[in-house]
């Protein structure tokens, strides 16, 4: 009788340990992001800022009695390379969900895998197409490009200028932004007098720039990523060109200035709200995630936390919405994503729904303006 006390206490422990130790299993979350090569002014903020707010989930001991595992991938901002590198976070993983990648062209080329696996997926890019028309498991915290060409055009609408030039980089982001610009112009009375383009590895713009002098352009809208919009920049002032010089959401951050130098002043792009998240009213519903993201990126590396990076923190807290509302499979995950509303992250103020997987408005952007080496809001 006492062996048999004795057996049945060792099981019964036995029983708890396992159960204590499969409810403590963490949760695998797989992230592509470009922190090396030509797109790394985008990787390299996202990785940081993913690691850094997994790192303080876990701290506060994780989500549901779960640590959130980060398994990172650095794809150089290689289509070919994110494509493997997505099946090794499915298949030898076993990830419930990924992050990135953080270029258009990549996110393209890594949608069939994700679609394929049933394994949800939430893009740090910007292209319409991610998400238009909604692909069941694949979401986006990078705002539409649509949204930026809106606020552009809003206030070139405001300025009485209705003659434009544009020139768009060759890539996955340029191409969608070119497409929305042409598209959305008859909407705002825009004319577009000059339409031109640059490869990514450009690295002088003048010929389009002395095109687009000659025209009776009242304005320019340059849309790429950097370094090429830099260059841009520089080439323009060196010009002598006058006329105001507009960039894409695709170089909101500091980077930008540093790479342009003085031609970065008087600048104007459509940006989210963390460029100027000390400039906004107390009421904004943003401004306290803002603010928080943006005192926790100093205090971790020393350096300013920008859009980009906010794009992977959206992700991560919008995984740990999901996970807190019970989900913990691909499944799951990607309902509980599906049905989030009202989320205020550093990108904007997240709504998705079944027909619906970017969940902003034109309202998560703000118009931001270079001035004295530093972003000011314009009004």
């Amino acid at each position: 009788m006492k062996k048999q006390i004795i057996a049945a206490f060792v099981s019964f422990s036995v029983f708890c340990l396992s159960t204590a130790a499969l409810a403590a299993a963490p949760i695998k979350i797989g992230a592509l992001f470009s922190v090396t090569g030509p797109a790394s002014f985008l990787g390299e903020p996202e990785r940081n800022s993913a690691k850094m707010v997994v790192d303080e989930i876990n701290k506060a001991g994780g989500v549901k009695g779960h640590q959130l595992e980060l398994i990172t991938y650095d794809t150089t901002g290689d289509a070919t390379k994110a494509v493997q590198l997505a099946n090794k976070l499915i298949k030898d993983d076993h990830v419930v969900a990924i992050i990135g990648p953080s270029t258009s062209g990549e996110t393209m080329a890594v949608i069939p895998v994700v679609e394929k696996a049933h394994v949800p997926l939430i893009s740090c890019a910007a292209a319409l197409k991610i998400t238009e028309p909604v692909k069941s498991w694949v979401f986006k915290t990078a705002q539409n490009d649509t949204l930026a060409v809106d606020r552009i055009y809003e206030q070139l609408r405001k300025e009485k200028k209705t003659k434009v030039a544009i020139l768009t980089v060759s890539d996955a982001f340029g191409s969608s932004g070119r497409e929305q610009l042409k598209a959305e112009a008859g909407r705002y009375g825009i004319q577009i007098l000059s339409d031109d383009t640059y490869g990514p590895k450009d690295t002088d713009m003048t010929a389009q720039l002395t095109k687009i002098r000659a025209s009776q352009a009242q304005a320019v809208i340059c849309w790429g990523t950097n370094p090429g919009p830099a260059v841009v920049a520089r080439n323009a002032k060196q010009l002598g060109l006058t006329i105001p010089l507009y960039m894409s959401h695709g170089v909101s951050s500091k980077k930008f200035i540093d790479l342009a130098g003085d031609a970065a002043e008087g600048i104007r792009l459509p940006s989210g709200k963390v460029l100027v998240a000390d400039l906004l009213p107390k009421s904004d519903h943003q401004k306290a995630s803002l603010i928080s993201f943006k005192r926790d990126y100093q205090h971790h590396y020393n350096a300013d936390g920008d859009h980009f990076g906010g794009h992977a923190w959206d992700a991560v807290m919008l995984l740990k919405g999901a996970i807190e509302r019970g989900a913990d499979n691909p499944t799951s995950i990607r309902n509980q994503l599906e049905a989030t509303r009202h989320f205020a992250g550093i990108g904007g103020v997240f709504n998705y729904s079944a027909k619906d997987h970017a969940g902003l408005t034109k309202d998560a952007f703000v118009l931001v303006e270079v001035k004295n080496k530093n972003w000011t809001l314009v009004k």
